[in-house]
């Protein structure tokens, strides 16, 4: 078990990366016509926005480029290290520079698209975008919070690698605990604006 943890972390450190640049990204100038809501401030049929404004096009632009990007250079590092066998893309393929966009890609679009249903979600009970809320919905919500974007990511490496269910599950508990400590860092380094 305890190897397995490991190889989580290492399979994860592109997307890890690739989180904390984006919210340094989405902050940025660069792009700024894509600072666009997905949802194109539409309402759904009950009258609340779809996502709302914080799920822009430019968050996609940047789990995919930087996801793409950070998977790349892991792999190289991977390679040079003789650090392939910790990690579980690389286990049954081969670590090839198109192999890891590919992946990057996936993980990229898998980070942004399981993260909206979460955001579906809190529009319909009226939580504010960027926001969690409190009381009975509070702890789900954190949790969720955390964890939504990691379905998507094991989901990935699930792609590519039989982790099996209880694995599965594992790293999204694992991940979701990582997400939440990491949130906390950015926070104090001023990168987020509330701690959950």
């Amino acid at each position: 078990m305890p190897q397995s943890i490991l190889m989580m972390y290492v399979t994860f450190i592109p997307v890890i990366l690739s989180g904390v640049a984006n919210m340094a990204w989405c902050k940025s100038c660069v792009l700024k016509k894509t600072q666009k809501p997905i949802d194109n401030g539409k309402s759904f049929i009950d009258g609340k926005r779809i996502f709302g404004d914080n799920k822009t096009w430019k968050g996609v632009i940047g789990y995919v480029l930087f996801n793409t990007v950070f998977t790349v250079l892991w792999g190289l590092i991977c390679k040079a290290a003789s650090f392939e066998g910790y990690d579980f893309f690389y286990i049954e393929h081969s670590n090839t520079v198109l192999y890891n966009i590919i992946v990057g890609i996936l993980l990229g679009l898998a980070y942004s698209l399981f993260e909206l249903p979460n955001s579906f979600l809190k529009r319909r009970i009226g939580i504010t975008p960027g926001k969690t809320t409190s009381g009975f919905y509070r702890a789900f919500f954190v949790f969720l919070d955390q964890a939504d974007s990691i379905f998507g990511c094991a989901l990935v490496v699930w792609f590519f690698y039989d982790l099996g269910i209880l694995l599965y599950f594992l790293y999204v508990l694992i991940g979701a605990a990582t997400h939440i400590i990491i949130n906390m860092l950015l926070y104090f380094a001023g990168l987020r604006k509330n701690m959950f």
